[in-house]
């Protein structure tokens, strides 16, 4: 009888330690809110705008659920997943392509002494920006200047996260095309994709070099125009550098971009080949509960593209660890030629893309709620 409880204790215990060997996590987060904002064409080429009210999902954060796990397979070894796909929270619908997890699908090897190595799709490595935007990728931020340039997903992907060393941590992305062209040939939704940066923190300042290339998948070229007639701002190479410091209460970031162009092709009027993007701002938390931020974004483009400068303040108040009211207000200033809005929307007409008219500013607010689990 004693051998049996000790046989029926010992599988219990071993039944425990293999569990504890592995995990799953279900995760995600809800943002939802009111947006207003003037400066909106109304649909017709006289130049005529107005303003809007409407009801928004993912403003201050994109709204998501996904699940991630490991599983311990010795040696300091562990396999790894993550699964995320983002949705709206207004009507419950996901984003387009059949993608259920548009964000995330990954599976890999992590080890804590020799990095991480992941296969499959994920952001895009110039989503590296989001630690140094003073609104981390909001609607109204790093993002909306350069018509979404910095915040891509990327399919086919293999990439490496190395482990901290001196304060250096290094990340390297490299996406195949899955043409029998290298960069792409028009057979597949996308081109070749890279990229990489290092990244220097330390208690009192955080700095980071990144690089990254989005090829064009009808031709490989790292410029033209092809599905969405984006041209620079959906295929190009981006040279970003970027700063935190640390003050306290106060967190201070500032960030540049050079986004060029090359073999550039059938680009429209005022279509640029190259872009310089940079911000600043200031954070300051005011209360473990409270948070204030206050930025300034600015881009210049070539070709009479123009230039604009987003203007814009807002804050979080912490309900809970999980639960948080946000609030933002912003403007767009743009030169003559330039017609960039609030939203990251694409090159083109202002009837077309929502964007305001050559020379108009534009001006909103938001306040919403995000809850996340």
């Amino acid at each position: 009888m004693k051998k049996a409880l000790l046989a029926a204790a010992a599988l219990m215990t071993f039944g425990a330690a293999a569990h504890a060997q592995s995990s799953v996590t279900l995760y995600g987060r809800l943002d939802a809110g009111l947006e207003y904002m003037n400066g909106v064409p109304t649909g017709n080429a006289s130049n005529v705008t107005a303003s809007r009210i409407r009801a928004e999902s993912g403003d201050w954060g994109t709204s998501l659920w996904g699940l991630k796990g490991a599983e311990d397979l010795g040696g300091g070894n562990r396999a790894v997943f993550q699964l995320e796909g983002s949705f709206n929270t207004m009507n419950g619908q996901g984003p387009g392509s059949n993608r259920i997890f548009n964000r995330w699908a990954t599976v890999g090897i992590a080890n804590n002494q020799f990095g991480t190595v992941l296969v499959g799709r994920e952001l895009f490595v110039s989503n590296g920006v989001w630690d140094f935007d003073p609104f981390g990728q909001s609607a109204w931020s790093s993002a909306s200047l350069v018509r979404g340039r910095n915040w891509p997903q990327s399919s086919n992907n293999i990439s490496y996260q190395s482990p901290k060393i001196a304060g250096f941590d290094f990340y390297g992305q490299y996406a195949l095309s899955n043409a029998t062209n290298w960069n792409g040939n028009g057979s597949t939704e996308q081109g070749r994709e890279a990229g990489a940066y290092i990244t220097y923190t330390s208690p009192y300042f955080q700095v980071r070099g990144m690089y990254d290339e989005i090829r064009n998948p009808g031709n490989g070229a790292l410029g033209g125009d092809y599905a969405g007639n984006n041209g620079v701002y959906s295929y190009s190479r981006e040279y970003s550098a970027m700063a935190n410091v640390f003050l306290g209460q106060f967190k201070l970031q500032a960030g540049y971009q050079a986004v060029r162009s090359s073999g550039m092709t059938g680009q429209l009027p005022g279509e640029p080949t190259t872009l310089d993007h940079e911000w600043g701002g200031v954070t300051w938390q005011a209360t473990p509960a409270a948070a204030l931020t206050a930025a300034v974004y600015h881009v210049n483009g070539n070709n009479g593209a123009g230039n604009a400068t987003m203007y814009t303040v807002g804050g979080s108040y912490n309900l809970s660890k999980r639960t948080l009211l946000d609030m933002q207000v912003a403007t767009v200033q743009n030169s003559k030629t330039a017609n960039y809005g609030l939203n990251a929307n694409n090159f083109g007409s202002s009837v077309s893309t929502d964007n305001p008219f050559p020379g108009r500013s534009q001006t909103g607010v938001y306040a919403g709620i995000q809850h996340s689990f």
